[in-house]
């Protein structure tokens, strides 16, 4: 059975290609640096801030160290704006939350409180573990145990909700069941968008049930 529901942020609650381009090219704007390449602007999407820092500077740890402090003062608030959600988050959310407990595991750092404020889904997850705690960002499994953790949820009852191939690694080495959003990855389990998310769930809570019940005939 499901008994926790974590989600990743980009590409799964809001589009932010725009706003991650937007993000990358004013820090590298600001010392310097040509903008993101196409290779680049696509994996803007999945890695983590840190991530995207260190492949640019490479062996450049001054580079790196002036991309970082760049960075730390720039006001998230215009990347925001630049968000695009499928819909009305918080009521979609509050409606899941009466069946399931929600987490919320992403390769975003320090813009994680301001962000779960912008959007509005302020309480309501259980549990949210991110790149400022300190964990290996995914594919690394470390983010998804510490939600695990958190919510003091097993892995074998849980769900991680992702749209690349870092979450999808991630949950595998995590042990916990991936559901695919849009196109980026190949998966089995696989929703067009967000909206088909309580479809998925019950149609899976209805496979283990049957499961259940046929074994223990």
């Amino acid at each position: 059975m499901v008994e926790l529901v974590i989600f990743d942020a980009d590409g799964v609650l809001f589009d932010s290609v725009a706003a991650n381009i937007a993000y990358y090219n004013a820090i590298f704007g600001a010392i310097g640096e040509p903008p993101l390449s196409p290779v680049e602007e696509r994996e803007g999407i999945y890695y983590a801030a840190i991530q995207m820092f260190e492949r640019r500077a490479g062996a450049d740890r001054e580079k790196l160290e002036r991309m970082k402090a760049v960075a730390r003062g720039l006001d998230s608030a215009p990347f925001f704006r630049l968000l695009r959600t499928p819909f009305e988050l918080r009521p979609f959310m509050l409606e899941l939350k009466r069946g399931f407990r929600l987490g919320l595991a992403t390769n975003r750092s320090t813009t994680v409180p301001a962000l779960v404020e912008f959007l509005e889904l302020s309480e309501i997850f259980d549990a949210i573990a991110c790149a400022r705690d300190r964990v290996r960002p995914k594919p690394a499994p470390d983010m998804l145990e510490l939600c695990l953790q958190r919510a003091g949820v097993a892995a074998d009852r849980a769900v991680y909700v992702g749209d690349s191939h870092i979450d999808r690694e991630a949950a595998a080495a995590a042990g916990i069941r991936f559901i695919c959003v849009g196109e980026r990855v190949e998966h089995d389990a696989r929703i067009a968008h967000l909206g088909e998310l309580p479809a998925h769930l019950a149609a899976l809570i209805a496979q283990a049930s049957a499961a259940a019940t046929s074994s223990s005939r």
